[in-house]
C-alpha cells in the first residue's frame, strides 16, 4: 500500500513561513493499494488538494472519519469528488448517543457555517457509521475501535496481505495512568496499533505542555514513541503537530525525544507529502 501525507497539523491550519516544512494543513492521510482503491484518512484541510487530483482519475473514493472535530473535517466541503455524480463517495464516521452521522455532518455542511446543505451536495455521499465489525473495501480490511478522545472518536486499523497501517491521529492513551506504558489490554488503542509496520500517531505535546492538557485528547511525544514501543510497532509518523509549534521546535522535540528514549524502531516526523511504500516496492496508478 502506498500511503500519503496531505496534512500532518492539529488543532487549527497554520500555514506560513515558520510551518513550510512539516506544513500547515490539518489531518488528511492517502492510502492507495495495488488494484487502485483509494482510502482517504480524516478530512482536514489538506483534502481540498488531494482532491483536485481524484476527481480526474477516482471512480469510488472512501473518506474514513475518526471523529466530527473541525479540524478533522473542515476540509470536506471543498472535496471535489463530492460535487461529481460520476463518482462515488462513502464517508465513514462515528455517530453520539444522541445522533447518526448524517445528523452530525448536517451540522457543519449546512447554513450558517456552509452555504451548501448536505443533501444538496451533487454527488450524494453514501453515509457509514462506525465503529463497527471489520469491513473490506477493495483490497483492504478495516477495522476501528473507540479510543481515548474527547466525543465519540475511533482509530482505524487498515491491513491487507502485505502490510499492516494503524492511524491514531487525536488519542490520549496515558490518560488516568499512574505510569505509563500499562497493561496491553488496558491501553486504548492496542488492538488497532498492534504489530503495525507503520503507525500514525498523535504526538503534539512536548511532556512539560502534556502536564497542563491532561484529558484534553492528545498525547506527549514521549508517551507516543512509548506506546509505539508497547505496540511493538516497526515505523511511527509523529502527526497532529501544535499549531504553535514551528518547523524548528518540531525539530527539537524529535531530536530530543528520540535520544531521550532511544526506540528500537523507525521513528519519522510527519511532514506534508511524505509517501510510504509499505509492503513492497513503489508503484504508480
Amino acid at each position: 500500500m502506498r500511503v500519503t501525507l496531505w496534512g500532518t497539523r492539529g488543532s487549527l491550519a497554520s500555514p506560513g513561513p515558520d510551518t513550510d516544512h512539516y506544513g500547515g494543513n490539518t489531518a488528511c492521510v492517502e492510502v492507495v493499494s495495488r488494484d487502485g482503491t483509494v482510502l482517504i484518512l480524516d478530512a482536514g484541510t489538506g483534502i481540498r488538494r488531494l482532491g483536485t487530483q481524484l476527481v480526474r482519475t477516482a471512480q469510488r473514493v472512501d473518506i474514513l472519519l475518526t471523529h466530527l472535530h473541525m479540524d478533522h473535517i473542515q476540509g470536506l466541503a471543498f472535496f471535489a469528488p463530492l460535487y461529481n455524480p460520476q463518482i462515488e463517495v462513502h464517508i465513514w464516521g462515528p455517530a453520539s448517543i444522541t445522533l447518526g452521522l448524517r445528523a452530525r455532518l448536517t451540522r457543519y455542511l449546512s447554513p450558517p457555517l456552509f452555504p451548501v446543505a448536505l443533501q444538496e451536495i451533487p454527488g450524494e455521499p453514501i453515509l457509514h457509521e462506525v465503529p463497527c465489525d471489520t469491513f473490506t473495501i477493495g483490497d483492504f480490511r478495516i477495522s476501528s475501535s473507540l479510543v481515548c478522545h474527547p466525543g465519540p472518536t475511533v482509530g482505524y486499523r487498515i491491513e491487507n496481505e502485505r502490510a499492516i497501517l494503524a492511524y491514531l491521529p487525536d488519542h490520549e492513551p496515558a490518560m488516568g495512568a499512574r505510569d505509563f506504558p500499562i497493561e496491553d489490554e488496558w491501553t486504548s488503542g492496542y488492538a488497532i496499533a498492534a504489530d503495525a509496520d507503520l503507525l500514525i500517531h498523535d504526538a503534539q505535546y512536548t511532556s512539560e505542555q502534556y502536564k497542563r492538557y491532561v484529558g484534553w485528547g492528545h498525547c506527549s511525544m514521549t508517551d507516543a514513541l512509548k506506546f509505539a514501543a508497547l505496540t511493538r510497532a516497526k515505523q511511527m509518523v509523529t502527526f497532529h503537530h501544535d499549531p504553535s509549534h514551528v518547523d524548528a521546535a518540531l525539530d527539537q522535540m524529535l531530536a530530543t525525544e528520540v535520544a531521550a528514549l532511544a526506540p528500537d524502531f523507525i521513528v519519522t516526523p510527519g511532514i506534508e507529502g511524505t509517501i510510504f511504500n509499505l509492503g513492497g516496492p513503489p508503484f504508480t496508478l
